[in-house]
């Protein structure tokens, strides 16, 4: 079986992060071990590349790769509101169980609570990835 047919299709992600053509998305926590054939996927969907993570632009949404070890989660989750527009989605991109790098979903949870953000869903996105939904708090 070769990597590429375990890689989402462009529909089931639309579907899956809400995510459409010419919207702007910005990437955290790029490292030699995220999943190619997902941010390919997620490029495809959107008709653009990712915006890296000192872009300035107002961005639609935000995917954030991260694994245990890699600092303060609730920090690097303040970071990814900076250019965020109102209402938009975070995805925390975190190694599944048994892999290297695996976040407990209660630090996801607890993180994004202090962050002002809420958890809205987890869904499988890679064969190795989970993909966690976060949205900004209502008043």
């Amino acid at each position: 079986m070769s990597p590429s047919s375990d890689a989402p299709s462009s529909s089931a992600l639309a579907e899956a992060m809400n995510l459409s053509s010419g919207q702007i998305v910005q990437e955290f926590g790029y490292d030699d071990d995220v999943d190619l054939d997902l941010r390919d996927a997620i490029e495809d969907l959107i008709g653009g590349e990712l915006e890296d993570e000192d872009t300035q632009e107002i961005v639609d949404a935000v995917v954030l790769w991260w694994r245990e070890g890699d600092g303060d989660l609730t920090d690097a989750l303040v970071d990814t509101l900076s250019n965020i527009e109102s209402g938009a989605p975070v995805w925390v991109l975190t190694p599944k169980a048994g892999r290297d790098g695996h976040v407990m979903p209660a630090e996801v949870q607890e993180s994004a609570g202090i962050a002002g953000l809420r958890v809205m869903s987890s869904v499988s996105l890679a064969p190795d990835w989970t993909g966690t939904r976060l949205a900004s708090r209502t008043n």
